[in-house]
C-alpha cells in the first residue's frame, strides 16, 4: 500500500493546523490568570526554590561532619545539635579550617530559613484576605499553602465538567491502555501541575496518620481503605478524593462540611 507523502514542518503548516484545531468542538482553552494570581503564584515558586536550597545545605552540613565522625538523628532537633556544636568555638570536635567553612552554611542557612518564613507569611496573609481559598482549606488536609496555590493556579473551576477532569487534569488517575473492550488501568498518570499534586498527596499522608480520630467521611473512608490496600496507594487516592472535593467547593461555593456522612 502506497503511503502519501507526509506534510514538511514550517511556520505555515502550524498555523493551518492550529487554525483547524481551534474550530473543532472539544478543543479546550487554557484562561488567562489576572496579575494577583500571577503574583501568588510567584511566592509560591519562589518559596519552593528556597525550600529546595535550604534542604541542599542541610544536606551538606550533614554531609561534611559525617567525614569527621559528628552523626546526629534525623529532623530538626539533630540540625540544631549540629548548628549549635558548629558555633561553638570552645569545642575541639571541628579543626578550625573546617568550623570557618561549615560556618557559612550555618549562616546561608539562617537566612534562607528566614525568607522562607518571610514569603510563608505573605502567602498566610493572602490567603486570609480570600474567600475561596479560605473555603478550600476547611477540607481536612488542605492548609493554606495548598489552598492558595490551587486559587491561583485553577482560574475557573467550571471549565471541568467534573471533579474527576480536575483529577486527571492534577495527573491523580490511573493511566489508561485499555482495547478491545477490556480496561487496563496502571499507575497515575502524573500529567498536569507537578506543584499541586505533590501538596494533596502530602496532605492526604498528614490525613491518613490521625484518619483512625477522624470524623469527616473522607476521613474515615481513608481509614477503611487502609485496611484494604498499601499506605501509598491510598494516599494517592485520598488526594484524588480530594481534587474532586475541590471541584466541588469552587463550583458550588460551599464550604466542606466537616460532619458524619
Amino acid at each position: 500500500m502506497h503511503r502519501g507523502r507526509q506534510p514538511e514542518k514550517n511556520d505555515a503548516s502550524d498555523a493551518e493546523a492550529i487554525c483547524e484545531a481551534v474550530t473543532r468542538p472539544t478543543m479546550r482553552f487554557v484562561p488567562t490568570k489576572s496579575e494577583e494570581q500571577q503574583s501568588v503564584l510567584m511566592l509560591h515558586r519562589v518559596r519552593e526554590l528556597l525550600i529546595r536550597q535550604r534542604t541542599m545545605l542541610v544536606n551538606a552540613l550533614r554531609g561534611h561532619l559525617a567525614e569527621l565522625g559528628i552523626i546526629t538523628r534525623q529532623g530538626a532537633t539533630g540540625l540544631s545539635m549540629l548548628v549549635a556544636l558548629v558555633e561553638d568555638e570552645g569545642n575541639d570536635l571541628i579543626p578550625p579550617l573546617a568550623r570557618s567553612a561549615l560556618f557559612l552554611l550555618v549562616q546561608q542557612l539562617r537566612e534562607v530559613h528566614e525568607k522562607v518564613g518571610e514569603l510563608d507569611r505573605q502567602i498566610h496573609i493572602w490567603h486570609r484576605s480570600h474567600e475561596l481559598s479560605r473555603r478550600l482549606e476547611t477540607i481536612p488536609g488542605i492548609g493554606p499553602i495548598t489552598a492558595s496555590a490551587i486559587v491561583a493556579t485553577v482560574t475557573d473551576a467550571s471549565l471541568f465538567k467534573s471533579g474527576r477532569q480536575l483529577a486527571a487534569w492534577l495527573g491523580l488517575v490511573p493511566r489508561q491502555n485499555s482495547s478491545g473492550g477490556k480496561d487496563r488501568l496502571g499507575r497515575i498518570s502524573k500529567q498536569g501541575d507537578p506543584y499541586i499534586r505533590r501538596l494533596l498527596v502530602v496532605g492526604a499522608h498528614a490525613v491518613l496518620r490521625f484518619c483512625r480520630k477522624g470524623k469527616a467521611a473522607p476521613t474515615r473512608w481513608a481509614a477503611e481503605l487502609l485496611a484494604k490496600k498499601p499506605y501509598n496507594v491510598v494516599a494517592v487516592a485520598l488526594a484524588n478524593k480530594m481534587a474532586r472535593i475541590v471541584w466541588a467547593l469552587m463550583t458550588t461555593g460551599k464550604r466542606f462540611a466537616d460532619s458524619p456522612a
